[in-house]
Formats: structure tokens, C-alpha cells, sequence
């Protein structure tokens, strides 16, 4: 990791950061790491869109601190959690920027899982009577 350039989004490469649109539910199989209704939804270039939880929505109990790290010229810095519920598939599971770039700040604190090792819902918003949601989930 020689070239540690800044990079900011733009036209050609653009993100974008925005409340999630539901509350995000995160499953190790049937176990809930992450349950939020405060995640971001960061979308970057032609990627998938990416669920930022909050740390204190996130069971930090089932993460393990790792020494990966890896960097990304728009974002920064990222290091990363294993999860040995996910067993095979449990290393550097979950990515945090702790000290993102300035153009994603907003992600500071905030944790992201590989989609391919969790069940990612957001939980759509339905109003109900009395005020509560609790629309359905989306995988």
C-alpha cells in the first residue's frame, strides 16, 4: 500500500450517503449481529450499495479485531473484524473506516458486512396505527 493519494468523489466516480431506507437488520444465519434504524446507505460509482450500522447497534461481543488492513483513496483507511459464528467465512467479515476521508465523514463509527457472508434486510417503514412501523423485511 504505497500510493495512500486522496481521492474525491465526482462525476466520474461519485458517492453518495444517505439514511438507510428502512431499519437494517444483519444475520449470521438466525443470530442478529446488527439491528439499527440509524444506518447510512453509501452508494459509490457502479458498486452495490453499501449498510453503514452505527457501533452501538452492532453486537461488538461476536466481532473479533483483526490486523487486516486495506485502503481506499476515496474513503481511507479500513480495518476489519472477523466473526467466528460465520465459521469458514468469518475472516474480515465486517470493515469499519475509523477515520474516513473527509467527503465520507459521515461513516465514522459506522460498520459494514460482506453481503455475501450475512443476510442484509433493510426493514421497510409501513405506518401503522399508533405511529410504529414494522413493514417487511428485503433481503
Amino acid at each position: 500500500m504505497t500510493d495512500r493519494s486522496i481521492r474525491r468523489p465526482d462525476a466520474n466516480h461519485p458517492i453518495t450517503i444517505a439514511p438507510a431506507a428502512g431499519r437494517v437488520v444483519v444475520r449470521a444465519g438466525e443470530v442478529v449481529i446488527a439491528d439499527s434504524a440509524a444506518a447510512l446507505t453509501l452508494c459509490e460509482a457502479g458498486y452495490p450499495p453499501v449498510q453503514y450500522v452505527p457501533r452501538h447497534d452492532v453486537d461488538m461481543a461476536r466481532l473479533e479485531a483483526g490486523v487486516r488492513r486495506s485502503y481506499c483513496p476515496y474513503k481511507g483507511e479500513a480495518s476489519y473484524f472477523s466473526v467466528p459464528l460465520l465459521g469458514g467465512k468469518a475472516a474480515n467479515a465486517v470493515w469499519s473506516y475509523e477515520a474516513p476521508h473527509d467527503a465520507v465523514k459521515a461513516i465514522e463509527g459506522y460498520l459494514a458486512f460482506y453481503a455475501d457472508r450475512f443476510r442484509i434486510e433493510v426493514c421497510q417503514p409501513r405506518a401503522v396505527v399508533g405511529g410504529r412501523g414494522g413493514g417487511p423485511c428485503i433481503a
